[in-house]
C-alpha cells in the first residue's frame, strides 16, 4: 500500500493484510439509488439527481454525501441480509491494484486508450466504460472520486496497523479514492489518496460497495 515516489501523503509503502472481502464491479448507478428513494421516502434526493448532465440511468450517482451513502449501505443491507458497507482506503487500494502490486493504474502502467489517463473533462460517463482490472472491476479510479469508509488523516501511514486498517478514530475529512471527470492523471494512480469534509455533496463524488465474506 501506498508509493514512496508519490506524494507525502502516500509514503511509505507498505505491506498491509487484510481480511477476505468481496467489492463491487460498478460504483452504485443512479438506477440503483432511485430504488433506494422509492423505498425511504424521507430521504432527500441527491444534489444534481435533476441535473441532465448527471441523471441518466447508467451513470454513476454523484452529488451524495458520505453519510447519505452510508445510509444506502445501511438500506441495503436491510434489504438483502448481508452487511454491505463503504470499502476502507486499504480495501479499495488492494482491489485497485488487481492482484498485482505497484501498478500505476488499475489497467497498467500507461492508459488503456493511449491518453496516459487525461480522460475528457465534461461529465461522468456511463459505467461500464473502463476495461476490467486483474480481478474484474470496472470504472475503479476512472469517472468519480468513490467515498472510503476512513477518517482521512495525510499522517496515517507512518504509524496505521499492518493488517485491516480502518483510518484514524477521527478527523475532519473522509478520505476517498480514484480519478474523477473533473480531474485527469494525477488522482487515476492506484495508490493516491484524496478526502473532502463528509457533508459535501459534489458532482464528481459516488461510491462503490464492500461487502463483508
Amino acid at each position: 500500500m501506498g508509493d514512496d515516489n508519490a506524494r507525502a501523503d502516500e509514503r511509505p509503502a507498505h505491506p498491509v493484510t487484510l481480511r477476505a472481502f468481496r467489492l463491487a464491479v460498478l460504483p452504485v448507478t443512479n438506477e440503483d439509488y432511485a430504488r433506494f428513494l422509492d423505498a425511504t421516502s424521507d430521504v432527500e434526493p441527491p444534489r444534481f439527481w435533476n441535473d441532465p448532465a448527471f441523471n441518466a440511468p447508467r451513470q454513476p450517482v454523484v452529488g451524495v454525501s458520505w453519510p447519505e451513502a452510508v445510509a444506502y449501505c445501511h438500506w441495503l443491507s436491510d434489504t438483502l441480509g448481508a452487511f454491505y458497507r463503504l470499502p476502507t482506503e486499504a480495501e479499495w487500494e488492494k482491489a485497485a491494484l488487481g492482484g498485482t502490486d505497484g501498478l500505476r493504474f488499475p489497467w497498467g502502467d500507461t492508459c488503456w486508450d493511449g491518453s496516459d489517463g487525461n480522460f475528457p473533462m465534461e461529465a461522468t460517463s456511463e459505467v461500464g466504460q473502463a476495461p476490467p482490472n486483474g480481478y474484474g472491476i470496472v470504472d475503479i479510479a476512472f469517472n468519480i472520486h468513490e467515498w472510503c469508509a476512513d477518517w482521512y488523516a495525510r499522517d496515517y501511514y507512518p504509524t496505521s496497523p499492518a493488517r485491516d486498517p480502518r483510518g484514524p478514530t477521527d478527523g475532519e475529512r473522509k478520505a476517498s479514492r480514484g480519478g474523477a471527470w473533473r480531474h485527469m492523471i494525477k488522482i487515476a494512480r492506484c495508490s493516491a489518496r484524496s478526502s473532502i469534509p463528509p457533508d459535501y455533496r459534489y458532482n464528481d463524488y459516488g461510491f462503490r460497495l464492500a461487502l463483508d465474506v
